[in-house]
């Protein structure tokens, strides 16, 4: 019993490390024994490693698989607006144009200011993070075994469970709220609305504490409530394929857990994306709105 749950954690930490390059310095003893007599890039051959590596690694794969999807997601929506017709469409219009009509009506409901970039930005948002979600109804082995075949210690194919993926999309949001901010207010209206909300000039400190807060839980919400509801999917999807390593019966209880979590997680992949992309709407509105 102590083998499996030997193996069992070293699967689920496989399927949970990054593909990561970064610097080693010299000196640093890898895990084969070996000691480097030089600094050098590489790719961590271990867990240790990458944590080692430090703040300037990087997570190969989640960039690769988040670049990769969205060159996907520019190539495709491009075709379908080089190949639109005004008669009956194909399906890649067709859907590009029921997405496009939907983001525009969530749009439209949400911000009530004038700004073209929004509605583009949103788009952008709900597709990418969408493409980036639905890497997660992939068979968990498949491409981690592929990479390994490749000689590739590890491979995690859905970027938004890497916390790095989303708070970089969240703080390219909050970047774009704070610009708007003072661009609509100026330095002095945005500064107000931190000092002088909701207790007016006698309750400054409080005030600044209370705002800066809420400013600051805009970009922490959008990251962690995608990357948790993200991994923990994830790593359900890894709990249930230990089940096929257990015996037919198990095997066999595994494979109908996996299709319903299958179904079930289509909701949750895409309620992210919209998630993400209505709060995104919403605090540029709020960006854009004086208060007096």
């Amino acid at each position: 019993m102590s083998a499996e749950a030997h193996t069992s954690t070293e699967y689920i930490k496989h399927h949970l490390q990054n593909l990561t390059y970064g610097q080693l310095p010299a000196g640093y003893q890898r895990g084969d024994g070996e000691v480097l007599q030089e600094s050098i890039w590489t790719l961590a051959h271990s867990a240790q490693e990458a944590k080692d590596m430090g703040f300037w690694a990087i997570n190969v794969d989640t960039m690769g698989f988040s670049i990769g999807l969205g060159v996907l997601f520019l190539f495709l929506f491009h075709r379908a607006a080089k190949g639109a017709v005004a008669g009956v469409p194909s399906g890649l219009q067709n859907f590009v144009e029921w997405v496009v009509e939907f983001v525009d009506s969530s749009v439209k409901g949400s911000f009530t200011a004038r700004n073209a970039m929004v509605a583009p930005l949103a788009l952008t948002i709900f597709i990418w993070i969408l493409l980036m979600n639905v890497m997660d109804l992939l068979p968990i082995d498949w491409l981690p075994g592929l990479a390994g075949m490749l000689g590739l210690p590890y491979m995690k194919v859905v970027a938004s469970t890497d916390p790095n993926a989303t708070f970089g999309m969240s703080l390219s949001v909050f970047a774009l709220v704070i610009y708007y901010s003072i661009k609509m207010k100026g330095v002095g209206g945005f500064l107000g609305e931190l000092t002088l909300q909701p207790f007016g000039k006698w309750g400054m400190p409080a005030n600044l504490l209370l705002e800066g807060v809420n400013l600051i839980a805009k970009p922490v919400s959008l990251a962690l409530r995608l990357f948790g509801n993200m991994y923990a999917g994830e790593m359900i999807f890894i709990l249930i394929a230990i089940m096929f390593s257990g015996g037919a019966v198990l095997a066999l209880t595994g494979g109908v857990l996996q299709w319903a979590w299958a179904v079930f997680h289509i909701l949750i992949i895409t309620l992210q994306a919209f998630i993400f992309m209505t709060l995104t709407i919403v605090y540029l509105d709020m960006a854009h709105q004086e208060h007096h």
